[in-house]
């Protein structure tokens, strides 16, 4: 492996990652998004604390930086078969684990889509799709991005036939479960918020006995 190559991508990716719009939603609304609602700095926290538009802002810039990372190192580096996927590996862990942050970012998903828009646009549609549909199917959110963390390098192993680059992109699935791993303790104890909380904020909440003033005030602080 080329060493210098490997570690450059790998280190502009994880920069990358460090980016958090979320934090910034946050700061602008004059609080700390690590430290108020579900405490992770992702698109879903950033939808429950300040709203439609901050969610889709978000995601959008998060899938952005990975397809970024993926596209600026594959370009730079050209001769580095797996330049590409490393960045955007590297981009999605900088994501989980910004050190401007003190290590405490989001779950990773939506970077992880970035991965594979930069791969491929088609391939990114069909698993957007994949992914809504294991959203509603399993009535949790939170189990997209452990879902598609091993669906993704499958796809891609199939359309691509690249052991190596299959590889790279397994290596975030690790780090995404370990993040998971509360909600899936959540689902098992009943206290996980399902997908109707997207529709439905003040039911949810109640059924999973979160329901109280400073849930109140915080939902009707992101309409201000």
């Amino acid at each position: 492996m080329q060493i210098t190559e490997a570690v450059l991508c790998c280190l502009i990716g994880y920069l990358l990652g460090n980016f958090s719009p979320a934090y910034l939603f946050g700061k602008i609304k004059g609080y700390d998004i690590r430290k108020e609602g579900s405490g992770n700095v992702g698109a879903t926290n950033a939808f429950i604390l300040v709203g439609k538009h901050a969610f889709f802002i978000t995601a959008a810039l998060d899938i952005l930086k990975a397809f970024a990372a993926w596209k600026l190192c594959a370009f730079l580096f050209p001769d580095f078969v797996v330049a590409g996927p490393l960045a955007g590996v590297a981009c999605v862990v900088g994501h989980m684990y910004p050190v401007f942050l003190g290590f405490q970012g989001g779950k990773g998903l939506a970077s992880l889509g970035g991965v594979v828009l930069a791969w491929h646009w088609q391939w990114f549609f069909f698993l957007l799709g994949a992914a809504i549909l294991i959203a509603f199917a399993t009535r949790y959110v939170c189990l997209v991005a452990p879902i598609m963390s091993v669906v993704i390098p499958g796809c891609y192993y199939w359309d691509t036939g690249f052991v190596t680059g299959t590889a790279v992109l397994l290596l975030p699935a690790i780090p995404i479960f370990v993040k998971h791993w509360e909600n899936f303790v959540r689902i098992r104890e009943g206290t996980e918020m399902r997908t109707s909380f997207i529709w439905n904020k003040e039911a949810e909440l109640r059924r999973i006995g979160k329901w109280n003033q400073k849930t109140e005030n915080q939902l009707k602080r992101r309409e201000q």
